[in-house]
């Protein structure tokens, strides 16, 4: 069970929730928002922001966000206070999980398009962290699709998470305002709340260096590293032939790695993979 994981440094329980939300406090001011748990009337609002990321139809109903609310999993929003009302411009949902260990799945995050890269997403994974944490879990995870830079950078190196898992088109076809026809293939990731990758990340900390030699335990060579565009997204709307090799290529890759037993980790701008941990000593 993952429940809230011992400590580094010497801190109490108690220090690293008041730390988690110190934390999470501080990436809401330099975002200019104020995130906190959505109350019922912020449902409509939070169903807008997640259609108007993946399309209309896209986003739980208010009374499936109501129920999950009402069950004790996230459901945050958050609000910026710059108008003469605060709006509602981003907004996060996550639920509990206990396959493999109690955890909360992130299963969607949406920021208002004029905001996207202004820290709100940010701010919004940090209150997670702190809302698990004060509840006694220590561990979140989720989905990503692993060609799109920016997300894997965010995920890896921002907030210290580590890739376990490859799940070949995942959730089927989407055909959503992001996806489209593309395949649905995804990375899981595991988001260790306390541990000194994670630490290490959240305090802008150099992180371990990946090489594009790293060490496999079976003595081959790893997988070639596999270069990320610098916008998949927009290749993907532009040339979807040649997105859609690249899609297909890097299938090939990551199952490859995956079946002897290495997981990826970002050098620079490519996957490149390894048999080191993801905390090295």
């Amino acid at each position: 069970m993952n429940v809230l994981p011992p400590s580094h440094g010497g801190e109490s329980a108690a220090e690293t929730l008041v730390a988690a939300y110190r934390v999470a406090l501080a990436a809401a001011d330099a975002a200019a928002v104020s995130v906190r748990a959505a109350n019922p009337d912020d449902l409509p609002a939070v169903v807008a922001l997640f259609e108007s990321t993946w399309g209309a139809g896209r986003s739980p109903d208010t009374s499936l966000l109501r129920a999950l609310d009402h069950a004790g999993n996230t459901v945050l929003v958050a609000t910026s206070d710059s108008g003469a009302e605060p709006a509602s411009v981003g907004a996060a949902l996550g639920f509990l999980g206990w396959a493999g260990g109690i955890h909360l799945h992130s299963h969607m995050a949406a920021v208002a398009p004029g905001l996207r890269g202004g820290g709100v997403g940010y701010a919004l994974k940090l209150f997670q962290r702190a809302v698990c944490l004060e509840h006694g879990v220590g561990e979140m995870r989720w989905t990503f699709d692993p060609l799109i830079r920016r997300n894997a950078h965010f995920n890896l190196a921002k907030l210290g998470a580590e890739v376990t898992a490859f799940h070949p088109d995942f959730y089927g076809r989407l055909d959503d305002a992001i996806s489209g026809s593309d395949r649905s293939d995804r990375f899981e990731v595991r988001w260790r709340l306390n541990s000194p990758r994670t630490l290490a990340a959240l305090a802008g900390s150099p992180l371990p260096h990946w090489g594009a030699a790293e060490p496999t335990r079976d003595g081959l060579p790893a997988p070639r590293p596999l270069l990320l565009d610098p916008d998949f997204e927009r290749l993907r709307a532009e040339a979807p032939d040649a997105a859609a090799r690249q899609r297909a290529d890097s299938h090939v890759v990551f199952a490859e790695a995956f079946a002897r037993g290495l997981r990826p980790e970002l050098a620079g701008d490519s996957w490149v993979f390894t048999s080191r941990p993801a905390d090295p000593a």
